[in-house]
């Protein structure tokens, strides 16, 4: 599954979704993990209320399943989540490096309901009423 991240640096997990300078997106599985690309935006990425800013990087992360962020606005995660990305906060920057294998450990074992289900993103649902 595919998983943005919300940089400043492009080596962790800094920055506001709105204010986010670089959108770092990785390919992550419980194998392993690669790096796909890197988006840098520019402009003025600090104005409050610009909802324009976001349209860009809502198109950018659009076949993700997770965006990590140290922040986001109420729109910006309406948005996020309209689009089936589940938004995800930390609490202080923390390393890329770390969060994919802290996700990586999850996704080898049962991974919770929440993740299960955003790991699902762009599968046609099935339904087995056998089982």
């Amino acid at each position: 599954m595919k998983v943005a991240f919300a940089t400043q640096d492009l080596k962790r997990v800094d920055a506001h979704f709105g204010w986010a300078k670089n959108i770092a997106i990785y390919e992550v599985g419980p194998e392993g993990h690669h790096f796909i690309e890197a988006i840098e935006f520019d402009g003025d990425l600090k104005e409050d209320g610009n909802e324009d800013k976001l349209a860009p990087k809502i198109d950018a992360i659009k076949d993700c399943t997770i965006l990590y962020v140290a922040a986001i606005g109420g729109s910006g995660a309406a948005r996020v989540v309209a689009n089936n990305i589940h938004p995800m906060k930390v609490s202080q920057p923390e390393e890329i490096s770390d969060l994919i294998g802290k996700l990586e450990v999850v996704l080898q074992g049962n991974p919770p309901p929440w993740l299960r289900k955003v790991m699902s993103k762009g599968q046609e649902r099935t339904f087995d009423f056998d089982e």
